[in-house]
């Protein structure tokens, strides 16, 4: 079978990809700076799965990591939102040298239509022409907003401990929440459509909800009610900061907390809606997917909401 290898595999994005994949009956390699980066990971086949060190930013370890790749599948870490153009693209340069078929990078965040949008988006933009220009046949995904940050140990304390759902969006605000698990189905579907080479399409669950009908999922499924209490842009900064512990250098804090206030303060006001999707056009180019999506109301029932099912803050 064919060979995928999964960048950033042991992330809650990588991690779907690579349970996706294999149900999918690929082989998998699982690209980590860790060696046992997937050691005890809930994903039925994980044994079968080499795991295979690279820096994203030291372009000498790619080729090794890489090579007898059939796919590359690529999500860009959050922290290094101001490198994105330049490691997609170098990504893409080594697929080509190695003959990759297809490099699929899955932006974690709505694309623009038109180039100059602010923030992650314009990233986004100037991420495709790289890579295109870097010679991979590639395919890029825009999920706009995850269904699994629910889980988050930025959001699951306040959902499970104190009964409010805190999101930092206005309570008019409509999102497409996507699974990472469906995330992946797309990238998986992608493989077999030479249509989607040097195509991007943004994607989103298979519904369109506000605040008030998140928490009404979230209640059905924990057995109790839970309240929508919007916290303001900047306080979700703080919020996914304190998160991040250790993880996060500390000259990166003030940074890092500034521009996701601003991210969002852009989010609740623009009028090109970066978390609404128009799914007519994607089952149009992706019909074998529509009716398969998961709805949110459905995925939050599926949850081990326990202590010890919490995700990371980010990845």
């Amino acid at each position: 079978m064919a060979l995928i290898t999964v960048i950033g595999a042991s992330g809650r994005q990588g991690l779907a990809q690579v349970r996706q994949a294999l149900a999918a009956g690929y082989d998998v390699r699982a690209i980590s700076r860790r060696p046992d980066a997937l050691e005890g990971a809930p994903v039925e086949g994980v044994e079968r799965v080499e795991v295979r060190p690279m820096d994203l930013y030291d372009t000498a370890t790619f080729a090794a990591a890489l090579e007898g790749s059939d796919y590359i599948f690529y999500t860009h870490p959050l922290q290094a939102r101001a490198d994105r153009a330049h490691l997609v693209g170098e990504v893409g340069k080594v697929a080509a040298h190695l003959g990759v078929k297809r490099v699929v990078w899955n932006t974690s965040s709505w694309i623009p239509d038109k180039p100059g949008d602010a923030f992650t988006y314009a990233g986004n933009t100037a991420g495709i022409n790289a890579l295109w220009r870097s010679g991979a046949p590639g395919t890029v995904f825009g999920s706009v907003l995850f269904m699994d940050n629910l889980l988050t140990n930025w959001a699951r304390p306040f959902i499970v401990n104190e009964g409010r759902y805190v999101y930092p969006h206005n309570p008019a605000l409509e999102a497409n929440w996507i699974s990472l698990d469906d995330v992946a189905r797309f990238m998986l579907a992608s493989l077999e459509r030479p249509d989607m080479e040097g195509a991007w399409l943004n994607i989103g669950g298979p519904e369109r909800l506000v605040g008030k009908q998140v928490t009404q999922c979230l209640s059905e499924a924990l057995g109790k009610e839970i309240k929508y209490d919007p916290c303001t842009p900047e306080e979700f900064g703080r919020y996914l900061v304190e998160a991040a512990g250790d993880s996060m250098a500390p000259e990166m804090r003030d940074q890092f907390a500034k521009g996701i206030q601003a991210f969002y303060e852009y989010n609740n006001e623009a009028p090109t809606r970066p978390f609404a999707v128009d799914m007519d056009h994607v089952y149009e180019r992706f019909p074998e997917l529509e009716g398969k999506l998961e709805p949110l109301g459905e995925w939050t029932k599926r949850q081990d909401w326990g202590e010890s099912n919490y995700r990371p803050a980010f990845g």
